[in-house]
């Protein structure tokens, strides 16, 4: 029996390109042995590999000349915010320049656009799209609320010592810039109504959600992030609210349930409370039904709470 060339640990742990191994001397002939796949044009994978997102996508973007990794694939590489029905999307989409020919590899989506240089980026030894841009490319995708989410994520003012940055990824004036460039790409009338809808100070989808739900139920937009004593450091916040009512709003996610947050939440809330605000808890049983019953009960504190205007500037 003729005996198999080795080969280098790197073509046995995932996707690679034909180029990858003829530089490291592996003759084509091995590859066509029953241990690999051919998966398209110059790309090949080990026959019992198990499907990983960055590894496929690393490998797709080494074999495409001038092309970028883009729209779902490029935000789930980024942990970029995405609705439920496409957060385990193992769907690779490729883009390129109309200059180059269409994409024509099997089992992937591709697409023709036009964009600017600093709309792509390479990150980890990936060509891919910006997470602004990838935004966009997903405008047309999206539903409005979906891409209101996504765009606050970008927008909002991170925490250091939580995230390690304190510039946000992108902001409004700079994304207004980006959709005035693609005037006629799909989905720009989506992404204007998203951007007049986003605002910086949403730390979650739901927060997103609720405000806009809010917003849909004629109430005025509340405030986000306020702070209980406006410019001291340390102070409690809350999510979202009306500081004239007194009213907070804190939508708890799951990481709320941890011993140390539930502790921590509760002397925030016991904060407010204490200065004499309304303070109401929302949970996931809220999101469930659309924050209907949530709506219903911030009604209700706000015409308990009503300021006629003579009296509001001395509150």
């Amino acid at each position: 029996m003729r005996k198999r060339t080795e080969l280098p640990s790197v073509l046995v742990t995932g996707p690679f390109t034909l180029a990858a191994a003829t530089s490291l001397g592996v003759p084509r002939a091995r590859l066509r042995q029953p241990d690999f796949k051919h998966v398209s044009r110059g790309l090949y994978r080990p026959a019992g590999w198990s499907f990983e997102l960055e590894a496929a996508a690393r490998a797709l973007s080494a074999a495409s000349q001038g092309a970028w990794i883009s729209h779902v694939t490029a935000a789930r590489l980024r942990s970029q915010l995405l609705p439920p029905w496409l957060s385990d999307s193992e769907e690779l989409h490729l883009s390129k320049p109309r200059a180059l020919p269409e994409v024509r590899r099997k089992g992937i989506v591709g697409h023709t656009v036009v964009a600017f240089d600093d709309e792509i980026e390479t990150a980890d030894g990936i060509r891919i799209s910006t997470r602004p841009r990838t935004w966009l490319d997903l405008a047309r995708q999206l539903s409005l609320p979906e891409l209101v989410c996504m765009g606050d994520e970008l927008v909002r003012i991170p925490r250091f010592n939580l995230e390690g940055r304190s510039e946000p990824f992108a902001t409004i004036d700079g994304l207004r810039v980006m959709l005035r460039r693609h005037p006629n790409l799909q989905g720009i009338v989506r992404a204007r109504e998203a951007l007049e809808l986003m605002r910086v100070g949403a730390d979650s989808g739901p927060e997103t959600l609720l405000r806009l739900a809010i917003c849909d139920a004629g109430l005025p937009e509340p405030e986000l992030q306020i702070e209980l004593r406006p410019g001291s450091e340390g102070t409690p916040t809350a999510d979202l609210g009306y500081r004239l009512r007194r009213l907070a709003v804190q939508y708890d996610g799951g990481h709320h349930l941890l011993p140390a947050q539930i502790f921590s939440d509760r002397r925030r809330d016991k904060a407010f409370e204490a200065a004499g605000w309304t303070v109401l808890l929302l949970t996931k049983d809220d999101l469930a039904d659309g924050f209907t019953g949530a709506i219903a009960r911030i009604k209700r504190v706000l015409r308990s709470a009503y300021i006629s205007p003579s009296t509001a500037a001395g509150f």
